[in-house]
């Protein structure tokens, strides 16, 4: 009876160590690389940045776009453009904003 019991539990520590190891594999494998948006202060208003692995990709201190050489007036501004292109880079698109996606995203130009 005993030996039953031993190899009744042991066989239980086995599934638990596998489905352990299992979980772990996929854990790991998970990818956590993502797209990083931030606002900075510029001498004229806000600009922000877009980094992936750490490593700065996009760094846009003026409105895209148009003629002037304008920062954006506000914060929110400056996070809903990288917000834009953030979502465009994540559909493998190209990174530029045009006039018309400023407009209908209120950015005051």
């Amino acid at each position: 009876m005993t030996i039953n019991t031993k190899q009744f539990f042991w066989s239980k520590i086995q599934k638990n160590l596998l489905l352990l190891i299992l979980v772990l594999q996929i854990v790991s494998c998970a990818k956590k690389e993502a797209f990083k948006s931030e606002s900075f202060k510029t001498n004229s208003g806000w600009g922000y940045s877009i980094s992936y692995k750490d490593k700065i990709i996009i760094k846009q201190s003026i409105i895209p776009v148009i003629n002037d050489n304008k920062s954006f007036s506000t914060e929110e501004d400056a996070l809903k453009t990288a917000d834009l292109v953030v979502k465009k880079l994540k559909q493998n698109l190209s990174p530029t904003v045009t006039k018309n996606e400023l407009i209908l995203l209120k950015i005051k130009l």
